[in-house]
């Protein structure tokens, strides 16, 4: 039998805090009223454990995923919703989301809804994935609902994993050409310059090697310094609406990468919006929700303009239009969606055509990224050792 920690205030109005033991959150407070109190807060003890053991280990969205479409299947099934969550709870690999399905079992077991008892774990279960659910729950094709909103989860995770896959072997290359490069510095280097020390006219391109080599020495510590104040700033200002705003426009302005960057919030928008409506969530709730998984604060004041739009009877286009930021193609789909009433799925198949687009235009960007990048490295050791060898060739030419 659970503990349950309550706060609240005796028959004179003060304060004061204890823990009952019940079955339930309601037998808790059934006991509290018979000790003449008035309950201000009742929560479960375990909570405080709970949040200890979500901190210890992160839940993927892939595990998020898996868990709905299994909790999905068993319902479909005909397995009753509390055996169903007994079940997934058994199964599931993950200590923090076992501990999760545990406590939403026992919300339900008490009597809360579903979608409430996904909501007190909103680290873990977002708020797109209760909307539907709250909205498969309401509308009876809770089943449905759930296998949707874990299909998109995983299609999302993949998309992302395949953007991360794809720059993997551009940010191994970086690493790789920075180590080479301090290690020249470091050891190669100032051989030469002790080589060259009595020598009068040294070539200029050797002399700014020394000068680089000089700086990174003498004053390196110091750079390091500045640019990690510099970056911590810099976090600082992005945690801020303006420093979040001017950082989201000036990755739109970027040449090539800000046109993916662009569609990609474009899409996570057309497909979120597109999968809550499909789901039954009413328009501005999901407008709500879609400006907020676009990942770009410009794109989500356009959208945000559009539910002002919506509310007051207006087309949802023209605002999405005139902040000329989604690409005309989507755009004269939208508009010709709403009046045909296919909102939804029109979305979800813009969604399908940007990520395909998108995903050729980083894959184009990845395989040029490469080659570029082995040749600023091939042409920053050929300018270090042109800038050593120069000053023997030199002293050849005077002998």
């Amino acid at each position: 039998m659970p503990d349950y920690v309550y706060t609240a205030r005796n028959e004179i109005g003060a304060e004061t805090t204890g823990r009952v033991t019940a079955n339930t959150q309601r037998e808790a407070l059934d006991a509290i009223h018979r000790l003449k109190l008035f309950p201000i807060r009742v929560e479960d003890s375990k909570k405080g454990e709970i949040s200890i053991q979500l901190f210890e280990r992160r839940v993927s969205d892939v595990q998020v995923a898996t868990a709905l479409i299994q909790l999905a299947d068993l319902l479909e099934n005909g397995v009753p919703v509390l055996h169903a969550f007994q079940v997934l709870e058994k199964q599931t690999p993950n200590p923090r989301l076992k501990t999760v399905i545990k406590n939403v079992h026992d919300r339900v077991a008490e009597g809360e809804s579903i979608d409430n008892a996904f909501a007190a774990h909103s680290a873990v279960f977002n708020e797109l994935t209760v909307n539907i659910v709250r909205a498969g729950a309401e509308g009876a094709f809770l089943e449905d609902a759930l296998r949707r909103i874990g299909g998109f989860i995983e299609r999302q995770a993949e998309l992302r994993e395949k953007v991360m896959g794809a720059m993997l072997y551009p940010i191994i290359l970086l690493m790789v050409a920075v180590a080479a490069l301090i290690v020249i510095f470091i050891f190669f280097v100032p051989m030469f310059e002790e080589m060259y020390e009595e020598m009068e006219n040294l070539p200029i391109a050797t002399e700014i090697l020394f000068g680089i080599r000089d700086f990174i020495l003498h004053y390196g510590l110091y750079a390091a310094g500045v640019a990690v104040v510099l970056f911590i700033w810099i976090r600082i200002q992005l945690s801020t609406s303006w420093g979040i705003r001017i950082w989201d426009r000036f990755k739109l302005r970027l040449p090539v990468v800000g046109n993916i960057m662009l569609e990609g919030a474009v899409a996570r928008f057309c497909r979120v919006f597109g999968t809550l409506l499909t789901n039954g969530v009413p328009i501005l709730k999901s407008l709500e929700i879609s400006s907020q998984s676009t990942g770009n604060s410009i794109l989500a004041d356009a959208v945000r303009r559009s539910a002002e739009n919506v509310s007051s009877g207006e087309p949802l286009a023209r605002p999405l239009a005139e902040a000329g930021i989604v690409p005309t193609q989507v755009m004269a789909m939208i508009s010709v969606a709403e009046e045909s009433n296919t909102l939804e799925s029109v979305l979800v198949s813009a969604a399908d055509t940007i990520e395909r687009r998108t995903a050729r235009q980083l894959d184009m960007l990845v395989r040029i990224l490469e080659p570029a990048m082995l040749l600023i490295m091939g042409l920053m050791v050929f300018y270090i050792i042109l800038a050593l060898l120069l000053p023997m060739f030199q002293m050849l030419e005077n002998l």
